[in-house]
Protein backbone atom coordinates (compact mmCIF):
# COMPACT_ATOMS: atom_id res chain seq x y z
CA UNK A 1 0.00 0.00 0.00
CA UNK A 2 1.74 3.54 -0.60
CA UNK A 3 1.58 5.91 1.53
CA UNK A 4 0.49 9.47 1.31
CA UNK A 5 3.26 12.33 0.56
CA UNK A 6 4.24 14.11 3.59
CA UNK A 7 4.08 17.87 3.84
CA UNK A 8 8.04 17.58 3.33
CA UNK A 9 7.52 15.13 0.11
CA UNK A 10 4.50 17.50 -0.85
CA UNK A 11 7.32 20.72 -1.01
CA UNK A 12 10.18 18.63 -3.00
CA UNK A 13 7.37 17.23 -5.55
CA UNK A 14 6.41 21.13 -6.02
CA UNK A 15 10.06 21.95 -6.48
CA UNK A 16 10.45 19.40 -8.86
CA UNK A 17 7.64 20.37 -11.13
CA UNK A 18 8.36 23.86 -10.63
CA UNK A 19 11.92 23.37 -12.12
CA UNK A 20 10.70 21.32 -14.74
CA UNK A 21 7.76 23.96 -15.52
CA UNK A 22 10.83 26.59 -15.52
CA UNK A 23 12.68 24.31 -18.25
CA UNK A 24 10.07 23.70 -20.55
CA UNK A 25 9.39 27.51 -20.29
CA UNK A 26 12.97 28.68 -21.02
CA UNK A 27 13.64 26.21 -23.66
CA UNK A 28 11.07 28.76 -25.45
CA UNK A 29 13.60 31.36 -25.16
CA UNK A 30 16.30 28.37 -26.88
CA UNK A 31 14.14 27.98 -29.79
CA UNK A 32 15.32 28.55 -33.15
CA UNK A 33 16.05 32.35 -34.37
CA UNK A 34 17.41 33.51 -37.37
CA UNK A 35 19.29 36.61 -36.38
CA UNK A 36 19.68 39.15 -39.44
CA UNK A 37 21.11 42.61 -38.93
CA UNK A 38 20.94 45.19 -41.93
CA UNK A 39 20.80 42.86 -44.32
CA UNK A 40 23.71 41.13 -43.26
CA UNK A 41 23.42 37.18 -42.94
CA UNK A 42 23.68 35.63 -39.82
CA UNK A 43 26.81 35.62 -38.40
CA UNK A 44 29.28 32.05 -37.86
CA UNK A 45 28.23 32.49 -34.38
CA UNK A 46 24.57 32.72 -34.80
CA UNK A 47 24.85 29.46 -37.01
CA UNK A 48 26.50 27.39 -34.17
CA UNK A 49 23.45 28.41 -31.89
CA UNK A 50 20.78 27.37 -34.13
CA UNK A 51 22.51 23.86 -35.07
CA UNK A 52 23.47 23.91 -31.03
CA UNK A 53 19.18 23.92 -30.76
CA UNK A 54 18.99 21.27 -33.70
CA UNK A 55 21.36 19.00 -32.05
CA UNK A 56 19.40 18.83 -28.63
CA UNK A 57 16.15 18.57 -30.50
CA UNK A 58 17.90 15.30 -31.47
CA UNK A 59 18.90 14.80 -28.18
CA UNK A 60 22.93 15.01 -28.76
CA UNK A 61 23.51 16.75 -25.68
CA UNK A 62 27.17 16.60 -26.26
CA UNK A 63 26.98 18.16 -29.66
CA UNK A 64 24.70 21.13 -28.76
CA UNK A 65 27.33 21.64 -26.26
CA UNK A 66 29.94 22.09 -28.40
CA UNK A 67 28.11 24.62 -30.33
CA UNK A 68 27.49 26.68 -27.64
CA UNK A 69 31.23 26.45 -26.38
CA UNK A 70 32.52 27.23 -30.00
CA UNK A 71 30.46 30.30 -29.77
CA UNK A 72 31.84 31.19 -26.29
CA UNK A 73 35.34 30.70 -28.09
CA UNK A 74 35.00 32.38 -31.36
CA UNK A 75 33.00 35.73 -30.15
CA UNK A 76 33.77 38.58 -28.36
CA UNK A 77 32.03 39.76 -25.37
CA UNK A 78 28.59 40.80 -25.50
CA UNK A 79 25.60 38.51 -27.20
CA UNK A 80 25.67 36.28 -28.42
CA UNK A 81 28.00 35.05 -25.61
CA UNK A 82 25.33 35.70 -23.03
CA UNK A 83 23.01 33.13 -25.22
CA UNK A 84 25.65 30.38 -25.14
CA UNK A 85 25.95 30.90 -21.25
CA UNK A 86 22.73 30.41 -21.06
CA UNK A 87 22.23 27.58 -23.53
CA UNK A 88 24.71 25.74 -22.00
CA UNK A 89 23.30 26.22 -18.54
CA UNK A 90 20.01 24.75 -19.95
CA UNK A 91 21.62 21.67 -21.89
CA UNK A 92 23.69 21.20 -18.17
CA UNK A 93 20.16 21.17 -17.08
CA UNK A 94 18.30 19.24 -19.59
CA UNK A 95 15.96 16.85 -17.85
CA UNK A 96 17.05 14.08 -20.33
CA UNK A 97 20.58 14.48 -20.65
CA UNK A 98 22.15 11.58 -19.70
CA UNK A 99 25.15 13.39 -18.14
CA UNK A 100 23.19 16.64 -16.52
CA UNK A 101 24.90 18.63 -14.19
CA UNK A 102 23.33 20.76 -12.12
CA UNK A 103 26.17 21.89 -10.11
CA UNK A 104 27.46 22.60 -13.83
CA UNK A 105 24.17 24.35 -14.62
CA UNK A 106 24.47 26.57 -11.85
CA UNK A 107 28.10 27.76 -12.54
CA UNK A 108 26.82 28.58 -15.92
CA UNK A 109 24.22 31.02 -15.14
CA UNK A 110 25.95 32.50 -12.16
CA UNK A 111 28.97 33.33 -15.02
CA UNK A 112 26.22 34.51 -17.03
CA UNK A 113 24.82 36.83 -14.39
CA UNK A 114 28.11 38.02 -13.19
CA UNK A 115 29.71 38.77 -16.94
CA UNK A 116 26.94 40.19 -18.48
CA UNK A 117 24.76 41.80 -15.77
CA UNK A 118 22.64 44.14 -18.53
CA UNK A 119 21.83 40.54 -20.96
CA UNK A 120 17.96 39.62 -21.80
CA UNK A 121 18.30 36.56 -20.30
CA UNK A 122 19.55 37.86 -16.92
CA UNK A 123 15.71 37.32 -15.15
CA UNK A 124 15.82 34.12 -16.49
CA UNK A 125 19.61 32.88 -15.30
CA UNK A 126 18.67 34.31 -12.00
CA UNK A 127 15.42 32.35 -11.73
CA UNK A 128 17.56 29.14 -12.51
CA UNK A 129 19.76 29.89 -10.12
CA UNK A 130 17.51 29.86 -7.41
CA UNK A 131 15.43 26.99 -8.66
CA UNK A 132 18.98 25.38 -8.67
CA UNK A 133 20.07 26.17 -5.07
CA UNK A 134 16.22 25.05 -3.90
CA UNK A 135 16.85 21.92 -5.63
CA UNK A 136 20.50 21.40 -3.76
CA UNK A 137 18.79 22.16 -0.73
CA UNK A 138 16.15 19.75 -1.03
CA UNK A 139 18.42 16.77 -2.17
CA UNK A 140 21.19 17.50 0.63
CA UNK A 141 17.75 17.11 2.74
CA UNK A 142 16.52 13.97 0.97
CA UNK A 143 19.81 12.52 1.43
CA UNK A 144 19.71 13.13 5.29
CA UNK A 145 16.40 11.36 5.33
CA UNK A 146 17.49 8.50 3.53
CA UNK A 147 20.27 7.83 5.84
CA UNK A 148 18.01 8.68 8.81
CA UNK A 149 15.39 6.01 7.15
CA UNK A 150 18.27 3.61 6.64
CA UNK A 151 19.05 4.12 10.27
CA UNK A 152 15.17 3.09 11.30
CA UNK A 153 14.77 0.21 8.98
CA UNK A 154 17.97 -1.11 10.96
CA UNK A 155 16.90 -0.61 14.22
CA UNK A 156 13.85 -2.09 13.11
CA UNK A 157 15.47 -5.43 12.00
CA UNK A 158 17.28 -5.67 15.06
CA UNK A 159 13.85 -5.00 17.20
CA UNK A 160 11.99 -7.63 14.79
CA UNK A 161 14.99 -10.26 15.16
CA UNK A 162 14.65 -9.43 19.69
CA UNK A 163 10.81 -10.31 18.98
CA UNK A 164 11.66 -13.59 17.41
CA UNK A 165 13.89 -14.64 19.81
CA UNK A 166 11.62 -13.59 22.79
CA UNK A 167 8.57 -15.82 20.65
CA UNK A 168 11.23 -18.61 20.63
CA UNK A 169 12.23 -18.30 24.61
CA UNK A 170 8.50 -17.89 25.27
CA UNK A 171 8.06 -21.04 23.04
CA UNK A 172 10.73 -22.93 25.18
CA UNK A 173 9.39 -22.23 28.29
CA UNK A 174 6.09 -22.99 27.79
CA UNK A 175 7.03 -26.58 26.39
CA UNK A 176 9.56 -27.04 30.26
CA UNK A 177 6.18 -25.81 31.46
CA UNK A 178 4.28 -28.72 29.78
CA UNK A 179 6.98 -30.98 30.20
CA UNK A 180 6.79 -30.47 34.48
CA UNK A 181 3.21 -30.78 34.38
CA UNK A 182 3.54 -34.14 32.61
CA UNK A 183 6.53 -35.27 34.97
CA UNK A 184 4.38 -33.81 37.97
CA UNK A 185 0.85 -35.82 37.00
CA UNK A 186 2.48 -38.80 36.62
CA UNK A 187 4.46 -38.36 39.81
CA UNK A 188 1.03 -38.50 41.22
Amino acid sequence: MRKKPTGTWKYIHFCIGGLILTLLLSCSSFEKQKIEVKGQKESHQDRNLLHSQELLDQGDYEGALKECQQVLSLSSPGPPKDQALFNIGLIYAYPENPRKDYGKSLKTFMKLTEDYPQSSLVDQAKIWIDLLVENDKLNQKNEKLNQTNGKLNQTIEKLNQVIEKSKQVDMEIEEKKREKTKQEELCL
